[in-house]
């Protein structure tokens, strides 16, 4: 039997130095949606363990929406990804 593999990474480094893998995304159902869990998906799509398509689909994002967390937390770090602190580093 033959098995394709993809050559998609399967480990890759968050903002944090620690390493994630695709047991570490959130679930597709997540509605609550806390710095950490914005973090972990930017870290995925950025490590190529997902493509930023399938994280917009997966988590029902817009390009801009997980394109503004990049960006946010290339800028300022996590905690840019707060919600009660978005507005300070707009």
């Amino acid at each position: 039997m033959y098995i394709r593999r993809s050559n998609k990474p399967v480990f890759a480094t968050d903002h944090e130095g620690k390493t994630i893998s695709r047991a570490d995304l959130p679930p597709p159902d997540t509605v609550r949606w806390v710095a950490r869990r914005k973090a972990v998906v930017v870290a995925a799509v950025k490590g190529g363990i997902i493509t930023a398509e399938e994280a917009c689909s997966l988590y029902d994002l817009s390009p801009e929406e997980l394109q503004s967390w990049q960006e946010s937390l290339e800028k300022h770090g996590a905690s840019a990804l707060r919600v009660t602190t978005l507005q300070r580093y707009r």
